[in-house]
């Protein structure tokens, strides 16, 4: 097991460095809203995701969000994380562009999910990365939550599968 995570932060140093001095976007910002540590609370009206650290802050990330239309709103948990996941359509986006292939190599500069993803129990829904850096801040998705891919590994390296994922307005 620790051979294997050293290749996963060997890897996700790897991916870091392909960003190309992309600036941190993520922030330390005062945070008091009662959820859990380690939860992350996503507002679709700020375009931002909150880690929650327990002492009263939490680190904020600029994030995509689901279109109008394609948004949800609830409460869901990790339940997988991803390395340079391969991606297939769900069924909508694959209808909406029937040009799409059925599947996406992980690492293909084609491939949406960028350099890590963190699946969201339910649905077909996920935290990832992204090959369109300039989407993020926007409503650009199909409820997916898109992220610069410097702060999907780092987010992924600070959470643990089972963590609570709280979508607010």
């Amino acid at each position: 097991m620790p051979g294997r995570v050293a290749a996963l932060f060997g890897l996700a140093g790897a991916m870091l460095a392909g960003c190309f001095g992309a600036a941190q976007a993520r922030e330390v910002v005062p945070f008091q809203n009662g959820v859990a540590p380690g939860s992350i609370v996503i507002s679709v009206s700020q375009r931002k995701l909150y880690l929650v650290t327990g002492d009263g802050t939490a680190i904020r990330y600029p994030v995509a969000v689901g279109k109008p239309g394609k948004q949800w709103f609830g409460t869901a948990s990790i339940d997988g994380k991803y390395v340079a996941p391969a991606w297939s359509p769900p069924a909508e986006v694959k209808r909406d562009n029937p040009r799409l292939p059925s599947l996406i190599a992980g690492g293909s500069p084609h491939n949406p999910m960028g350099a890590a993803a963190m699946t969201l129990a339910g649905g077909e829904y996920a935290i990832h990365g992204t090959n369109r850096p300039s989407s993020v801040g926007t409503y650009a998705s199909y409820g997916c939550i898109r992220m610069f891919n410097q702060d999907v590994v780092d987010l992924y390296g600070r959470v643990d599968v089972g963590a609570q994922v709280y979508m607010t307005r």
